[in-house]
């Protein structure tokens, strides 16, 4: 290999890192806050969810964003009060009162009790406690909270680590979001009011699926099957037989807000 080969390696990663992390902020941002008139006009001035750095590829992934381009060309500009009071309901049936039954909080859906602040929750904590982060208002929203395990994942593609820090995004969404968020998605635009957000959960799981396989591409090493998590994540009696996977901590400086 050159070096002049080796440069435009880096300089494609560092491309692919810059994309994929404002991507992954774009998609929790939509997920952080009801729409506003500004924020619908924004979407149509960047032409969503065609601004997105990175180019999905699978048939469900285009079905998702010719779904979701319709959804934000139906939008009309300025939106009328009417249009967005309804895109608020909506947004709160999903991310903020649980009217779906289909909760954006991960121990909802991975404890057998199926209640919020549960193990997941903690597991979820100790990855972003590793790299000094630390959940805003953790009785607020949850550590576990989709946007906020979003904005981690953006923050670990960031990292100029060389390929350490997208090996452990791709264990992150190994144990964490991709055990659940195609149910959420599958839930929500099932059951919600607006194409839009039907659209933007649907985009949302087929992203994070694609990236997790292109992050196998990129670190070489294959992804694991669903079996062979659900059997990683099993708890361990001896804690010394904890999987690789699972963060170990020097002591943290002082932590920053997700």
């Amino acid at each position: 290999m050159t070096i002049s080969q080796t440069a435009n390696e880096s300089a494609l990663l560092a491309h692919f890192r810059q994309g994929v992390a404002e991507d992954l902020q774009e998609l929790a941002w939509l997920q952080d806050r009801e729409l506003s008139y500004a924020l619908v006009e924004e979407l149509k001035q960047v032409n969503f969810p065609d601004n997105l750095g990175l180019r999905l590829q699978s048939s469900p992934s285009q079905e998702a964003l010719d779904f979701m381009r319709k959804a934000v060309a139906d939008l009309p500009v300025p939106i009328e009060k009417k249009g967005l009071d309804e895109l608020a309901v909506d947004f709160a049936s999903i991310y903020l009162n649980n009217n779906l039954h289909a909760s954006p909080y991960e121990s909802v859906w991975l404890t057998d009790e199926g209640l919020t602040r549960q193990e997941p929750m903690f597991q979820v904590r100790r990855w972003y406690e590793k790299y000094n982060l630390v959940a805003q208002n953790w009785r607020a929203r949850p550590d576990d909270h989709l946007v906020l395990q979003l904005q981690f994942i953006s923050h670990l593609i960031s990292l100029d680590e060389k390929l350490d820090s997208l090996k452990e995004a791709s264990c992150f969404l190994d144990e964490h979001l991709l055990r659940w968020i195609k149910l959420f998605a599958s839930r929500v635009a099932s059951r919600c009011e607006t194409p839009f957000y039907a659209g933007l959960v649907l985009l949302m799981a087929q992203y994070l699926d694609e990236l997790r396989d292109l992050l196998a591409q990129i670190v070489d090493e294959p992804r694991p099957s669903a079996e062979e998590i659900e059997q990683r994540m099993k708890p361990k009696v001896d804690p010394t037989l904890l999987n690789f996977c699972t963060p170990r901590f020097d002591e943290p400086d002082e932590p920053v807000n997700l």
